[in-house]
């Protein structure tokens, strides 16, 4: 299969990164001519959506596959984030690609009381496993409303752990996010929720791979990094601070689950070899310019970053439009869109830096824009 303008897939990298577990939330392709209506299920591009799955592969990052980068919850029903489960399952098989996958409840109607919530993560934590991917328990909006306390939380992913075949991944996503996870593991103190989350990783530490951090605090999650159990890891969702995170300091580091390392992949996967090599200088070298860029994605309302993140994929080539699930393409501004292409122009994010200027200009012309863009964000 072969994406659009895009590259080819290829087999997965026979170097992986070895000093840090590392894997991009990747987002979807629409179908741009698909008539759809807004309550519809999402229209997906599949060939150039696995396409872009193999680009990451191929420069050795993990995918991530079915968190909130793919849309899920905004765009992305439940039935459509299950077959993108299973399409991706079946090509990482066959080319070893890394991956894991998000279970959660967003099939369930406002309302749902806990056992219903626990009942839809264990069918969607089941659907993952029979396509023989790690899960993430992603954090579940339907297990914030409805739960009365920390208890209801530690008996509702004490459950789920009890019954999971293999290691999984949880996932605390801070309501930066999503503003419906607000409180999320009991409190919206978050000394008081991080106690309950490390009850909840104590009391099954070998049914724990690791915890994904969501919350933009690089010394929230140092410090408990250093209270997780031997084994555990922690994977960083911290998309202002990963440089520091990832390269870690005397009492240890965190691996990566980030939606930023989609539109970064070819750089970090520069830093990375750096940083297997022992080259801590020549990691940062590579990946502290990026920042500036990661924060413009991010900025708030931070939900909408996946905005930014398509705009830079039809950008790099690796989709013919810029049509996003759910409309989603209009939710930032153009002078941010701007900005986006300007930031990641100047990092030579783009493998045609001429196509990538004609595209931002024809985008500005929709707009009602007037000028072209030349490489390296000019205006002409």
């Amino acid at each position: 299969m072969t994406a659009p303008g895009g590259p080819t897939p290829a087999v997965a990298s026979p170097v992986a990164p070895s000093a840090r577990a590392v894997f991009a939330a990747a987002h979807v392709v629409a179908d741009p001519f698909a008539d759809v209506s807004p309550d519809a299920p999402a229209a997906v591009d599949w060939d150039t959506t696995l396409a872009f799955r193999h680009h990451l592969w191929s420069l050795g990052l993990g995918v991530a596959e079915a968190m909130d980068t793919a849309q899920r919850g905004m765009g992305l029903g439940p039935d459509t984030a299950a077959e993108l489960i299973r399409r991706t399952a079946a090509e990482a098989r066959a080319v070893g690609g890394a991956l894991v996958c998000g279970a959660g409840t967003d099939q369930l109607a406002p309302g749902a009381d806990l056992p219903a919530v626990a009942a839809a993560y264990e069918r969607q934590l089941a659907h993952v496993e029979e396509c023989g991917a790690r899960p993430v328990l992603m954090a579940s909006r339907a297990l914030a409303a409805a739960a009365r306390g920390a208890e209801d939380y530690e008996e509702v992913y004490g459950r789920l752990l009890g019954q999971a075949a293999r290691p999984v991944v949880l996932h605390w996503l801070g309501p930066m996010f999503d503003p419906a996870l607000t409180g999320y593991w009991g409190s919206a103190d978050l000394d008081e929720a991080t106690e309950t989350f490390l009850r909840v990783i104590a009391g099954h530490p070998d049914r724990v791979d690791g915890v994904k951090v969501s919350l933009l605090d690089a010394e929230r999650e140092k410090a408990l990094r250093r209270r997780l159990p031997p084994g555990v890891r922690c994977y960083t969702g911290d998309d202002f601070h990963y440089p520091e995170l990832i390269e870690g300091d005397e009492h240890g580091h965190s691996d990566a689950l980030l939606g930023v390392l989609d539109p970064l992949a070819p750089l970090a996967a520069r830093a990375l070899r750096s940083l297997d090599e022992g080259d801590t200088r020549g990691f940062r070298r590579v990946l502290d310019p990026t920042v500036p860029l990661a924060r413009h994605l991010f900025e708030a309302p931070t939900r909408f970053y996946k905005t930014g993140v398509v705009l830079l994929a039809w950008l790099a080539g690796h989709q013919d439009h810029f049509t996003m699930v759910g409309g989603l393409q209009s939710a930032r501004s153009l002078p941010h869109l701007r900005r986006a292409y300007e930031l990641a122009d100047g990092l030579d994010l783009f493998p045609d830096p001429g196509l990538a200027a004609a595209r931002m200009a024809r985008l500005a012309e929709v707009y009602g824009g007037q000028g072209a863009y030349g490489p390296r964000g000019a205006r002409v």
